[in-house]
């Protein structure tokens, strides 16, 4: 696929002006249940009002300028997390105290949370689409790793994060919303709630049901998770919904998303964004372009120590296109931005949606588990459910050990030798070594081992560490394992 550079770029600046729009229309009404009746801006003209789903996204883009973009996982997304994010709001503050406690992603939004499945995640991908343009599979992995963070490893915010995330990627190449809705939906587990909510609402919208009907449906439908109150699956498809019954319109669109009431300023912001990227600026209305202006406000970043924050929409465009070719390039993707016009293989929409083998492989990933990388092997730490320990009540985990020589050549067996670093009080039981045969195309390379984890006496925070050596091999495996008494 080759986009065309000027064509990309004009449509990563509206992407940013129409999430200024939505997010700036949209606030004032944030956490009102029931339905609105608004008619536009309440604001005045060149007020931009802060929005965490757009400042997030910039502290990701500097993340991306300063490590690289092979480097960004949710280790490394968690740190960002840590140092730059302030607001301590709902999942946002679950998984940074978890981290702070020392539980790793995606540990740190599965354990103790419960908005795992509310809106923090979805509301912030479009800098993994407008990095990865036309590349979905790209952006959708990126989107989980960030989504994870605070969401969990499966739960209903990091499924939402995956399906916008690959429906604004694909929007780059793609005009048709429900092409669009189907390579969302193609990227995330069908039997989840997002994608039955979506499902749901698009029953509705080919029935003929007005858009204020179906938006009751969509609410009923999810009221019993989060109490119906910001969850992810209402508030994409109130987006969604905006998209469908405007048919097109960006005045439209944007006012009967909004009036779904709820997180009104994540949808209205969403529903800007993916309109700015489907119709670049031109498609951006002249007068609610006048009025917000190209300014960027924000609200969640600690300014004092993160440098180099974009000002300006235009800023932020320029250096997200700065960084596209490299995002695309190391991903492997076949995507190409030149300076002539678009192609696009005619077949692109289904290769796109057979193409899911990457998301399944995300999805795969169990819940209240973290992953460690040590070069040769990479190791997985997965508990039963919260990393709760009593005095006197075995807790049993399992430690799963890949081998991560998978060029296709055949390589020696890893022999891992195992030390469990206790503190007084505390033991472990259960394997001293594991035999990892080679990776091959017969064989995953994984093996897995039941541990069980006795304490005479627990204390507030219990930091136990794995010392796992692979014989002959470089570097060494110290997997920390925490424990709340």
């Amino acid at each position: 696929m080759k986009l065309n550079l000027a064509a990309y770029k004009d449509k990563v600046h509206a992407c940013w002006i129409g999430k200024n729009i939505g997010g700036t229309m949209g606030t004032p009404y944030e956490g009102q249940r029931e339905m609105q009746d608004i008619k536009g801006f309440v604001t005045d003209k060149n007020v931009i009002l802060p929005n965490d789903d757009l400042d997030l996204q910039l502290v990701w883009l500097t993340a991306v300028e300063q490590y690289g973009p092979t480097r960004i996982n949710a280790q490394l997304l968690g740190e960002q997390w840590i140092s730059y994010v302030t607001p301590h709001w709902n999942e946002y503050g679950i998984g940074k105290a978890n981290m702070k406690m020392g539980l790793m992603p995606p540990l740190s939004g599965d354990a103790f949370n419960s908005w795992k499945d509310s809106n923090g995640a979805w509301i912030r991908t479009e800098i993994w689409a407008c990095l990865a343009p036309g590349a979905p599979d790209v952006a959708a992995k990126y989107a989980y790793e960030d989504a994870c963070v605070d969401h969990g490893a499966g739960g209903e915010g990091t499924v939402a994060a995956v399906f916008v995330a690959a429906l604004e990627s694909a929007a780059f190449f793609e005009k048709d919303l429900r092409k669009l809705i189907n390579i969302g939906l193609s990227k995330i587990p069908a039997e989840s709630r997002m994608a039955k909510s979506i499902d749901l609402l698009l029953q509705c919208y080919d029935s003929g049901m007005d858009y204020r009907e179906a938006r009751n449906v969509i609410q009923k439908a999810n009221s019993d998770i989060g109490d119906g109150w910001f969850e992810a699956p209402s508030n994409v498809s109130y987006a969604i919904l905006g998209l469908l019954w405007g048919e097109g319109d960006f005045k439209k669109s944007m006012i009967y998303a909004i009036n779904c009431g709820d997180d009104t300023d994540c949808t209205g912001a969403t529903v800007g964004s993916i309109l700015g990227i489907l119709g670049g600026t031109a498609g951006l209305p002249a007068d609610w372009t006048e009025h917000i202006g190209d300014g960027i406000s924000t609200i969640s970043i600690a300014h004092g120590v993160l440098k180099k924050v974009p000002a300006t929409c235009t800023e932020l465009t320029e250096r997200v296109v700065k960084r596209a070719p490299i995002v695309l390039a190391e991903n492997n993707a076949d995507v190409t931005l030149v300076d002539g016009a678009d192609e696009i293989d005619e077949n692109c929409y289904e290769k796109t949606l057979a193409d899911n083998q990457a998301t399944k492989v995300l999805f795969s990933r169990p819940a209240y588990s973290f992953t460690l990388d040590f070069v040769h092997t990479s190791a997985t730490v997965i508990l039963p459910g919260d990393p709760k320990i009593k005095e006197g009540e075995p807790m049993k985990i399992r430690m799963r050990f890949t081998n991560e020589n998978r060029d296709g050549h055949h390589r020696h067996f890893l022999f891992i030798n195992l030390h469990w670093l206790t503190p007084d009080g505390i033991t472990v039981k259960g394997e001293h070594s594991m035999r990892l045969p080679n990776y091959s195309s017969h064989y995953d390379g994984t093996v897995e081992a039941e541990f069980e984890i006795v304490a005479e006496r627990v204390e507030a925070t219990n930091r136990i560490v794995l010392e796992a050596m692979a014989d002959g091999r470089l570097t060494p495996m110290y997997i920390p394992i925490v424990l709340i008494g």
